[in-house]
């Protein structure tokens, strides 16, 4: 469920599994490998959990920000945890 009233999504556990594999690939072919830091900047959206897991899938450790901070904000958090990767 999103931040709205009435605003969500439903999704099977298979095609959960389906984005989370895909989104898994697409981090590695940017490079992002196990113990690596990626730092997601995100709404409460289904993409948000697609990212957290395929960091989990993959070995790499994530940091949430929520797309409500502000740059300075997000670039304190993102010098701080040294990722290598945004994904926003």
């Amino acid at each position: 469920e999103g931040n709205e009233p009435g605003d969500s999504t439903k999704i099977t556990y298979r095609e959960l599994l389906h984005k989370v594999c895909q989104f898994a690939n697409v981090l590695r072919s940017q490079g992002v490998k196990k113990g690596d830091r990626v730092s997601i900047y995100l709404p409460m959206i289904l993409e948000l959990v697609v990212a957290m897991l395929a960091c989990a899938r993959i070995g790499a450790l994530h940091s949430v920000v929520f797309a409500g901070f502000s740059a300075d904000s997000l670039c304190e958090r993102i010098l701080d945890c040294g990722c290598s990767l945004l994904v926003t």
